[in-house]
């Protein structure tokens, strides 16, 4: 007796995989082995890269802050620290981007934690 195998969900998960890899260079795009190598390691790659982006825009407030800091005449860790003693409830997001579209809103408060 033949054994039986259960083609329909083979065919549908390689499918799959072959539907993520569109747009892939080479064999990786239409070969079921590379294809599933190269999504698995793109899967791998975008999972760790949305952690390194927040990361990444963190750093980028904290520079545009210390930036709009330094020309209103503070550094940016006493601006931090003044602003949290002051109970000023804006995340560096909000103040980074008061700092480099709203350059006399970030004044006013410096001017007030000061």
């Amino acid at each position: 007796m033949p054994r039986s195998v259960n083609a329909v969900a083979r065919r549908a998960r390689r499918k799959k995989v072959l539907k993520q890899a569109k747009g892939y260079f080479g064999r990786r795009k239409n070969v079921w082995t590379v294809a599933k190598n190269a999504v698995d390691k793109a899967m791998s790659y975008s999972y760790r890269d949305r952690r390194n982006k927040k990361r990444t825009f963190r750093a980028l407030w904290i520079t545009r802050i210390n930036a709009g800091a330094r020309l209103n005449g503070m550094s940016y860790s006493q601006f931090m620290g003044k602003v949290k003693a002051n109970n000023i409830e804006l995340n560096r997001k909000v103040l980074a981007d008061l700092a480099m579209n709203h350059p006399d809103a970030f004044k006013a408060i410096v001017d007030k934690v000061k």
